[in-house]
């Protein structure tokens, strides 16, 4: 998109072009200039401004238990991780099949 600047002024961001970079009323921007060309960059919220701090309490706390477990490899090849696997298919398969 094209526009032609009317006045020396402030230069206005079309709404579609607003729309396609996602950026929202109240968001703040970045600009940077580089050569001549400016870019437009959202500052895009952390993880930490999202999230209660109760939320995010609680996305740490499962985080922490996913850490623990249960993980299974290193693997030296990829043969080694293969066999593993069908192992583990079918001991779960046997188990599904015992189960009432």
């Amino acid at each position: 998109m094209t526009v032609t600047v009317k006045s020396n002024d402030e230069l206005m961001v079309p709404r579609a072009v607003q729309r396609k970079a996602g950026i929202k009323v109240g968001q703040r921007v970045e600009f940077k200039v580089s050569g001549g060309i400016i870019s437009i960059i959202p500052d895009v919220p952390s993880a930490d401004d999202e999230f209660t701090p109760a939320q995010r309490r609680v996305i740490d706390a499962r985080l922490a238990e996913a850490r623990k477990g249960p993980y299974y490899g290193p693997f030296e090849t990829v043969d080694e991780a293969i066999k593993f696997l069908r192992r583990e298919i079918k001991g779960r398969k046997a188990a599904k099949r015992k189960a009432p």
